[in-house]
Order: C-alpha cells, then structure tokens, then sequence
C-alpha cells in the first residue's frame, strides 16, 4: 500500500485549517494527536487485520492508521473529507458512502477474517452505528469509537440505574464492553457541548462466546423483548410487556419488576420463552 510520506504530521495541521465542520453532518474534528495515537494503540490487530475508519473527517485517525496497518479503508459521505483524504493518504481505500449502508459480512468474507472498526462517530448517527455493528456482531473484531460520554456510559451501566437500558443490555449480550478513557471537548474543532470518551467492544463473551450465532433466540425476537420493555421503562413488565406475553411469563419470573431491575441475561430468558410459546402455539411474532 502506498503511504504518504509526510504522515499526519506533515499534513493534518495545514488540512484542517481548509474545511470547516458542517453542523449537518454532526461534524467535530479531532486535532490532537495525542489522543489520535490512544485510540489507535486501542485496536487490538495485527499490521495484516483490514480496519474499517468511520467518518474520517480531516485524517487525524487515518494518517495513524496507514503508519500501522497495511489494509485500511474509509467510509466518508463528505465530498471535501474525500478530496482530503485522496490528496494525503492515496494507498488508503475509500467509500464515499453512509457506513450505515455496509454488509460488514462482504467485508468479512472478502479477506476472510473479520474487520476492525473504529471511528470519531458523528453525535447524531452514534446509536444507529452501535446498533448496527452489534447486530452484525459475529462479523466484527472490535469496534473502537469515540462517543459522547453519557452513551459511553450507558453501553456500560449496570442494572437499578438511570443509565440502565437497551443499549447497556444489546452491548453486554452480544458482546464485552470496556470505557478505555475520557476525552476532553477542547481537543476537537469546533468544541462540542459534551465531553466525549473511547470505548472497545469485542463480540462474544463467557455466555455466548459467538455473539449472535449463540444466541439461543432469533435477534429479532431478542431485541423486539427488549425494546418493549423499555419502552415504558416506569412500568411494572406484567405491564410493559402484556402486548408480547400476555399473562403467560415463565414459571418464577416476577413480573412486577421493571426493566431497569433485570440483569442482561434475563432479556434472554424471556426472548427464549415468547419464541417457544409462539412456535408451540403456531404464532408469529
């Protein structure tokens, strides 16, 4: 792969002194290196691993991928971000479309191996993104992104609190979730209004080491239990899931807790018994 021999260090600073951040596209680009080089040192793979970049804005991650691995590819909807990019770093593989359009399964498939993922994610795009490399999960390495801090810990929030919901229970099924370091709003152009942090999440876990292929339940019907049941969060679940169940919860379930009171395995439990009875009784769900 051909490399730019200035690297983000010859380049970058005179880059992103030419694009302004476009607010409609949620646009806060990193500039500075430091923190650059600690989400990059977060990837677990090899110089061989293909990594996938999201949003690469004016390269700030990029000139630090292409300096470690040898098999990088961006996704940018930023017609300027594209030039950009296309003019610093010519060895790297660029899409100029949504990452929210990508079969992360082609991918895989292609090299035969799973990408890694990592991004600076656009604020307003952050829980379609999550939601969409979880449910591809089994086709996924690791994802490193940089969020705003409050989803950050929500992904990693345990039961009985506010931060408690579908995101915490999606991301410690499907997988393992770890809050690498908080990321101050001064380190980005324009400065944001919320502080920021670095996350991992790897697919699999003790539970179900194969993300969703362990799942003993479709995904769909996973995740319709849990999207219900937080729905009305404030609701006892003989309540917030009477649409789904009906009176018919397993045998010792207490129905009188809410959503924030189970743990993430328990989402699982009552996945698995809606989908049995369903099929027992010929319906659909």
């Amino acid at each position: 792969m051909q490399k730019n021999d200035g690297g983000i260090r010859g380049r970058i600073p005179e880059i992103i002194m030419t694009i302004s951040p476009k607010k409609s596209l949620g646009q806060h680009f990193l500039a500075d290196r430091n923190v650059a080089a600690k989400i990059v040192h977060a990837i677990e793979a090899e110089r061989h691993d293909r990594v996938l970049e999201i949003g690469p804005g004016t390269g700030a991650l990029t000139g630090l991928l292409v300096e470690k691995f040898d098999d990088v590819h961006v996704f940018e909807v930023d017609r300027r971000a594209v030039a950009v990019i296309e003019e610093a770093f010519p060895g790297v593989n660029i899409h100029p479309v949504s990452f929210l359009d990508v079969d992360l399964a082609a991918f895989a498939r292609e090299r035969g191996s799973r990408p890694f993922i990592v991004g600076n994610l656009p604020y307003f795009l952050t829980s379609p993104i999550l939601f969409h490399v979880m449910d591809q999960g089994d086709q996924v390495s690791q994802a490193v992104f940089m969020i705003q801090r409050e989803v950050a810990q929500r992904l990693v929030a345990r039961p009985r609190t506010k931060e408690y919901g579908i995101l915490s229970v999606q991301a410690q099924v499907l997988g393992r979730v770890e809050l690498l370091f908080a990321v101050s709003r001064h380190v980005f152009r324009p400065p944001p209004n919320v502080e920021s942090a670095v996350i991992s999440w790897r697919p699999g876990n003790d539970r179900y080491p194969g993300s969703i292929a362990d799942l003993p339940v479709p995904l769909n019907v996973f995740k319709n239990v849990v999207r219900t049941a937080f729905q009305q969060r404030r609701k006892r679940l003989s309540n917030a899931l009477k649409s789904l169940f009906g009176s018919d919860f397993p045998d010792g379930f207490d129905a009188g807790r809410r959503a924030e009171e189970l743990r993430p395995e328990e989402f699982v439990e009552l996945a698995v018994h809606l989908y049995d009875s369903c099929r027992a009784d010929g319906k659909r769900i």
